[in-house]
């Protein structure tokens, strides 16, 4: 069983320990929520979308906790975002708790939507550090993986502009994800990525025990999972670095997930 003091999952015993009950999950998702709650006029936009969620019977949001290369971006600064944004996001996890929704927050984007693994790249360049151009760099290179965990600790250990409480120690998040969607560039990325996993995963562990963790995968199986390398979509799945098997299975990860595109799925029916 694992347990946190915010989610609970049980393995099948039924022994969910003193006090604790099950949490049936169902949800959406909609990335956009801290990017247009940094708008003013826009926030009611997000505040509806909640509340239809809740009408719904949903109790999970999935929604981008970063924009490291967007508009209301910091940049200067690889590991800050303006205020505001922040600010944004805060607004989010509360009109979440208001309506009874928990969020998964993803950390950074694979793409380079909002800035993402290339953006952090860009930013040790700029720094003058020497490094393959490969946004992969960001799954190997130490300076890179400073800037992510340096932005990770300022967002789970940031105080809510209006309510005070850490992120850490806020019910209405349901998990963290390390990434959106990670790929890499070169097969031979493969390694770094399956390493990046565990160490950040480890990372956030030891900054909040009271949530979940998950990568983030789109559900890909490499060439090394046989038994399962024919459910992909396609034979391209299998370049892309990730293995839905061996990355869910790092100790730190809490629970996998699968982005069923049906454009890409369907042709599997």
């Amino acid at each position: 069983i694992i347990i946190t003091r915010f989610v609970l999952l049980g393995d099948g015993s039924g022994q969910l320990g003193s006090g604790a009950r099950e949490v049936y999950v169902n949800g959406w998702n909609s990335y956009w929520l801290m990017e247009e709650s940094v708008r003013g006029p826009s926030r009611r936009r997000v505040s509806e979308m909640l509340r239809r969620g809740a009408e719904m019977g949903l109790t999970v949001c999935r929604t981008w906790a970063f924009n490291d290369g967007g508009d209301h971006d910091d940049p200067t600064n690889a590991l800050q975002l303006r205020l505001g944004v922040f600010k944004a996001l805060d607004y989010v996890v509360v009109e979440a708790r208001k309506h009874g929704i928990r969020l998964i927050l993803s950390l950074v984007n694979n793409l380079d939507a909002y800035g993402g693994k290339a953006q952090y790249v860009r930013w040790a360049e700029e720094a003058g550090f020497n490094l393959s151009s490969l946004s992969d760099s960001f799954f190997s290179d130490p300076i890179i993986k400073g800037y992510y965990k340096a932005y990770v600790k300022a967002v789970l250990t940031r105080k809510n502009y209006f309510t005070g409480v850490r992120y850490s120690d806020k019910p209405s998040i349901f998990a963290w994800e390390l990434m959106n969607e990670p790929r890499c560039e070169s097969i031979s990325s493969a390694p770094a990525l399956q390493a990046w996993i565990t160490e950040m995963a480890a990372f956030v562990k030891s900054l909040d025990q009271k949530h979940l963790v998950t990568v983030g995968l789109e559900g890909f199986y490499s060439s090394k999972s046989t038994e399962n390398y024919g459910e992909n979509p396609g034979e391209w799945a299998a370049s892309l670095g990730s293995d839905f098997i061996s990355n869910s299975a790092v100790n730190d990860i809490d629970f996998a997930s699968v982005h069923a595109y049906p454009h890409s799925w369907y042709t599997l029916l």
